[in-house]
């Protein structure tokens, strides 16, 4: 029987059709193409062991503590080349094992990453990486006390010693002044670098109807400024609601604890008890 005519290559075009969308759909749940498969970087060496189970401890000590649940993620920067970050396959928080941790170029492109998934705002990572040489681990979490302020006029301040860190103020990135309506993910370079300039030289930034980003010189920073930032915010909240006027470091008092405290004394002393919390 022969075919109608045209009958070929409308069937031609709808497969065409069908694969650019499956194609699509595996890339938006972090699926790599074999196109990112074959563009693979060469591994700049093993990273020191010690600093995978960091790595690992950093995602269960977040989950431990409230800041993440199922989303979220956080990386550091490799210690054997500055233009390689580590961060883990797309999984739970609280599920990372040492395994699952990949190398990331500064480009948000994965060292072997076969089938596995990858998160699809690694361009958090990557950019501010790339935009802030100073910064040895990013935190990117949901954190529900902290979100209200990205999405208020009110300024997110320190009102107690721990939150110094953010006494010279943190900025807030809106991804539609830039991008309009979105899904509101960080899912391409444009965007991560984007947010990345919002960010400045803050210890972090807020993601309007989103999250924030977390920067530090080390994992412990990183991770102790994402938990004391989401403390700080319930704190904050719950003096407001006290009425009246409410009583914020000075910008002197927040750069003084910072550079004579979290500088010098960091956060080795809660870090040890959030890993045994942990089970790290």
């Amino acid at each position: 029987m022969k075919s109608e005519p045209g009958s070929n290559k409308r069937s031609i075009v709808v497969f065409m059709v069908a694969g650019f969308v499956a194609v699509s759909t595996l890339s938006w749940f972090g699926v790599p193409s074999v196109t990112e498969a074959s563009q693979s970087p060469t591994s700049a060496g093993p990273p020191d062991p010690s600093l995978i189970e960091d790595l690992v401890a950093a995602n269960r000590i977040l989950y431990q503590e409230g800041i993440v649940d199922g989303f979220g993620h956080v990386s550091v920067r490799h210690n054997a080349d500055p233009n390689r970050f580590l961060l883990s396959v797309s999984r739970a928080p609280e599920l990372v094992v040492a395994s699952d941790i990949l190398e990331y170029d500064l480009e948000a492109t994965a060292v072997n990453l076969g089938s596995r998934g990858q998160y699809l705002e690694r361009f958090i990572h990557s950019e501010i990486y790339k935009a802030r040489p100073d910064v040895m681990a990013v935190v990117h979490n949901h954190s529900p006390g902290v979100v209200p302020f990205g999405v208020s006029s009110v300024p997110l301040r320190p009102v107690y010693h721990m939150a110094a860190f953010i006494g010279g103020g943190i900025p807030v990135f809106d991804i539609r002044v830039t991008f309009g309506a979105t899904q509101m993910l960080v899912s391409d370079a444009m965007r991560g670098h984007a947010l990345a300039e919002s960010l400045g030289q803050a210890p972090a930034v807020l993601m309007r109807g989103h999250g924030v980003a977390v920067v530090g010189r080390d994992l412990k920073f990183a991770v102790g400024r994402s938990i004391y930032l989401e403390v700080n915010a319930r704190l904050q909240a719950q003096a407001i609601d006290l009425g009246g006027d409410v009583t914020y470091l000075s910008a002197e008092e927040a750069r003084t604890y910072a550079e004579t405290v979290e500088a010098v004394i960091g956060y080795d002393r809660p870090w040890e008890l959030w890993r045994q919390h942990a089970g790290q």
